[in-house]
């Protein structure tokens, strides 16, 4: 009958163990689990309260059964590196982070302790797109020509780092905004590949270019990359012509206050002069 108690007592203890273990891990589970993707680099991340616990993320693909990632097993950090494993890219992927306890080793079943899930993920419709680097080169008075060099990715292939082109091919294209320097009315051209020729620009007048990625087929939120640092054409035409809206500001500004400063000091000296005018007749003779 002792032994019976003694087994019981047992029995209630573990339990009670065990529902403390699983309710702190509750407490200390994965939160806001997001995707952050550029150039086709995906990081997976997410929040936790400050603790010991580990965490270890599983994918799936369209659905299908989940796959764990082995460089993120009952990991401490709050991210993990999927770009290796989303391929091919234009699959829709989910991810879920499993928060494990402080000591494990009486549980086999992982599905035991709580998990949090991602939003779905595609990698070739939803990874942002950096700037990318361009070169204007003139043609002729009226044209230059447009280069721009494919941003690259981190992911490497029989030895090559492929670019965003590699992955996008001709879904990529590029939209090169342009204006005349110190204007602020703009164009702008899509170009289908890589390199482009802006045509019908005035002789002799600065021009101002920005390039960015464009990938049509993509929803529209993610459709367009960053945007390139602005690059402008020498002009030879009138240096004022090429004088920025800023620029006017700055000299209009400083043109007034010099007015201000002379009309200041003329009326002054011109009160001075009148006052001592006026005591030379007053005084007695």
């Amino acid at each position: 009958m002792a032994s019976l108690k003694t087994v019981l007592c047992l029995g209630v203890c573990l339990s009670a163990w065990i529902i403390t273990t699983a309710d702190e891990t509750v407490m200390f589970r994965a939160e806001n689990v997001r995707w952050f993707s550029l150039d086709f680099k995906t990081i997976l991340s997410w929040t936790t309260k400050p603790s010991d616990h580990k965490y270890t993320v599983s994918y799936s693909r369209d659905g299908g059964d989940w796959i764990g990632c082995r460089d993120c097993f009952k990991v401490s950090e709050s991210e993990c590196d999927l770009t290796t494993y989303l391929q091919p890219y234009d699959r829709t992927y989910s991810a879920k982070v499993q928060t494990y306890p402080l000591s494990d080793d009486d549980y086999d079943d992982p599905e035991e302790f709580p998990h949090t899930n991602s939003q779905p993920f595609n990698p070739y419709k939803e990874s942002n797109i950096s700037a990318a680097v361009f070169t204007v080169n003139t043609v002729n008075e009226s044209s230059v020509n447009v280069s721009i060099t494919d941003p690259l990715t981190s992911i490497h292939r029989g030895g090559k780092q492929l670019s965003i082109r590699d992955i996008l091919k001709n879904d990529l294209k590029y939209k090169i905004s342009y204006h005349k320097s110190g204007s602020t009315g703009k164009k702008d051209i899509t170009s289908d590949s890589s390199t482009a020729q802006v045509s019908k620009l005035d002789a002799g007048q600065s021009y101002c270019f920005m390039v960015a990625a464009f990938i049509p087929s993509r929803p529209l939120a993610t459709q367009q990359g960053a945007w390139s640092m602005r690059k402008c054409t020498p002009g030879d035409g009138n240096v004022l012509q090429e004088l920025s809206l800023g620029t006017w500001v700055g000299i209009t500004f400083i043109l007034l206050t010099v007015l201000i400063t002379i009309v200041t000091v003329t009326v002054l000296c011109c009160r001075c002069c009148r006052q001592r005018n006026t005591s030379q007749l007053s005084a007695p003779v």
